[in-house]
């Protein structure tokens, strides 16, 4: 499980530090940022899977996109910290060049045990505790991070363990119903930022777990028959419902499920995937408000660790205490444009709330510009 994320000289995160539980939710004001920590934390993952050029060309972003414009520098700084229970605690950090999108400089410590370190184009590597250390130039081109790049066989053990963990690392901040409903070829067990290849993705699972999506989903759409996936010429994918009201059984293609239904349908499709730790943007977005209840019990209840962004109080409304607690983070910006956290209900005034209302209650009853406010003068932010 990650468990803190520092990231240095990304869009407005400057020298930015946030806990992580493992039900994330981040509130705050418009521009506070909160999209951002999403993009953030996409980006770690990607410096596994070395192909960054990829990731900013599916989001419509160039390289100058990254680097926050209240610093000169160029480097991207990082420093996260993983939870392994078979192994311990994990500190990867390093330093990401915009221009080459590589990681110049980088780091793994193991239960404060040197595991990697790359620095001045040469690697120490120790994939084994007690094991001696190899040293080796870098001759070869890569993005992200060199663990991208090694073989199974140079870094099995923690490592490895460490490289598959961020790798089930995946994001749907861009969760889109024109996306979700297009029909699609093949998904590779895997939907895009914004749900594309759903579809796919769906036929791709099988009959059997489709029929345990469709289960899932009748507690709150008793009408749904069934989930259908077909093969169309030249392969492409078409995804429709069935729904039985009455005696009449009627028959719906993608482009015409209510976008409800299709975003739920990915979301606990994901929730039922390889992925360990999952990633949504306004997570209440099209869902209907008798909805959420289902939603957030999904999400918390599930075997993933969830980050996700939220604007509605109903979100918060279905948390209990000690989840709103670890998990609901404020985002807001110091007088110079940074974009900082801290967990809601540690701020006094909110912990004070919270004892007499429920995690939503207090949302509503908060005035988020004042609340900022209140933190500057306890940090001292400028």
């Amino acid at each position: 499980m990650i468990t803190h994320i520092r990231i240095d000289n990304f869009k407005s995160l400057v020298d930015f530090r946030m806990p992580v539980a493992k039900f994330s939710c981040l509130v705050g004001l418009n521009g506070a940022g909160k999209s951002t920590v999403l993009q953030a934390m996409d980006f770690l993952s990607q410096l596994m899977r070395g192909d960054l050029k990829s990731w900013l060309k599916e989001r419509g972003w160039s390289k100058a996109d990254l680097n926050s414009k209240l610093s000169a520098r160029q480097n991207i700084e990082f420093t996260l910290t993983l939870s392994i229970p078979t192994n311990g605690e994990f500190v990867w950090s390093g330093s990401v060049n915009r221009n080459s999108l590589q990681c110049t400089t980088e780091t793994v410590v193991l239960n404060g045990v040197p595991l990697l370190r790359v620095h001045e184009g040469e690697c120490t590597l120790r994939p084994h505790e007690g094991r001696k250390a190899e040293k080796f130039k870098v001759v070869f081109d890569y993005q992200g991070s060199i663990l991208s790049q090694l073989k199974e066989s140079q870094i099995k053990g923690p490592l490895l363990t460490l490289r598959t963990e961020m790798l089930k690392v995946h994001s749907l901040d861009l969760l889109s119903p024109a996306q979700l409903c297009l029909k699609t070829r093949s998904a590779d067990g895997q939907l895009g930022l914004g749900g594309q290849r759903l579809s796919a993705y769906l036929h791709e699972l099988g009959k059997d777990k489709r029929e345990a999506l469709r289960k899932r989903l009748e507690g709150v759409y008793g009408q749904l028959e069934s989930i259908d996936t077909k093969s169309l010429r030249s392969g492409w994918k078409q995804l429709g419902v069935k729904e039985r009201f009455g005696e009449q059984l009627l028959s719906t293609s993608a482009e015409h499920i209510n976008d409800g239904m299709l975003r739920l349908m990915a979301v606990l499709s994901q929730l039922d995937s390889d992925q360990h730790f999952l990633i949504f943007d306004e997570i209440e977005n099209g869902i209907n408000p008798e909805l959420v209840e289902f939603l957030v019990d999904a999400l918390v209840g599930s075997n993933h660790q969830v980050l996700v962004t939220t604007h509605s109080p109903l979100i918060l409304n279905y948390l209990e205490d000690d989840i709103a607690k670890d998990g609901v983070i404020y985002l807001y910006k110091t007088t110079k444009g940074a974009t900082r956290a801290i967990p809601l209900f540690s701020i006094p005034s909110m912990a004070e709330k919270l004892s007499v209302m429920g995690p939503g209650e207090v949302f509503v009853d908060t005035r988020l510009s004042e609340l900022a406010e209140e933190i500057r003068q306890i940090n001292g932010d400028k």
